[in-house]
């Protein structure tokens, strides 16, 4: 099989891509700075993307965008944020939809963000949708897939949760607090945070490609944890105390407000039904013996 994939050398990306060559599959990497025989350039800006070079594709992963938390949310930023996004996935979408050998199938970045702040509500692919920045973000960005429906290839949206693994992501920062014992609840702890592992994410990935799957799909496991519930089992994985708590304005101080609710103190407690539906098997579906395993 020949994958073809955006974002590819990000933190996803790049496990995903290490997977599929262990298993004897040809990867593309598509990318602004992209060199060698395997590789696409594009630039969303400028609506640069040599279709040809995609010949023979089989499936197309799609994990191109700025980080979410990269930088403080200006006006600016947040434009940054919609832009690597949408123009991105909008100029793949139609580049693919024009051409005669299109792929099967188009897997999808997206967020769990698409349901905003919901509190104790189970939300599975079929809840309703936010009203945040990021829940309108999102909307966009999967409706920029829309070309490549139209001209009938299948399309799966990864409405991803924090991808949990000491390799990047959100869990080496959390890790340095946890070690030095400066790591408790944030806010109330009450907030429910879904997550996944890299581990199951990236197979998680490699079922919807295989997998006759159109539509929203929350990448997460099914059993999401509090806050509080999180720390305490990071804890215990570091075998440190995590009785400070961090006070909600902390975190807005460091971050601003907008940024630091919508990361850390807004609750998303997601079901994974289309993954479950579809007879997908979970390594690591607890938070405690994931953490372990991530770090032994």
């Amino acid at each position: 099989m020949r994958v073809a994939i955006t974002g590819a050398s990000g933190f996803i990306g790049s496990a995903l891509s290490e997977s599929l060559r262990t298993d004897g599959h040809a990867v593309v990497a598509i990318g602004r700075r992209a060199t060698g025989p395997d590789a696409v350039r594009w630039d969303p800006a400028s609506g640069e993307l040599d279709g040809q070079a995609l010949e023979g594709v089989d499936a197309v992963v799609n994990l191109a965008g700025e980080p979410i938390g990269a930088k403080r949310w200006s006006t600016a930023q947040k434009a940054r944020l919609r832009d690597s996004r949408i123009q991105g996935t909008r100029l793949l979408a139609c580049t693919l939809a024009e051409r005669a050998d299109r792929p099967r199938v188009l897997v999808s970045g997206s967020g769990m963000d698409a349901y905003g702040d919901r509190g104790d509500e189970v939300l599975t692919e079929a809840s309703s949708r936010g009203d945040t920045f990021l829940a309108e973000l999102v909307r966009d960005w999967e409706a920029a897939t829309a070309p490549a429906e139209e001209a009938g290839i299948r399309v799966a949206h990864l409405r991803t949760s924090v991808v949990m693994d000491p390799s990047g992501g959100a869990l080496p920062r959390m890790l340095t607090l946890a070690r030095l014992g400066l790591l408790g609840r944030i806010g109330s702890g009450r907030q429910w945070w879904s997550w996944i592992t890299l581990h199951d994410a990236v197979r998680a990935i490699r079922h919807l490609i295989d997998t006759d799957v159109s539509g929203p799909v929350n990448l997460c496991t099914p059993n999401p944890v509090t806050n509080a519930e999180f720390t305490k089992a990071l804890g215990a994985a570091v075998r440190r105390p995590t009785i400070l708590p961090v006070p909600a304005f902390a975190p807005r101080l460091l971050l601003g407000r907008e940024l630091a609710d919508t990361l850390l103190l807004e609750s998303k407690r997601a079901h994974p039904q289309v993954l479950e539906d579809t007879a997908f098997s979970f390594d690591h579906p607890e938070i405690a013996p994931a953490l372990q395993a991530l770090l032994p």
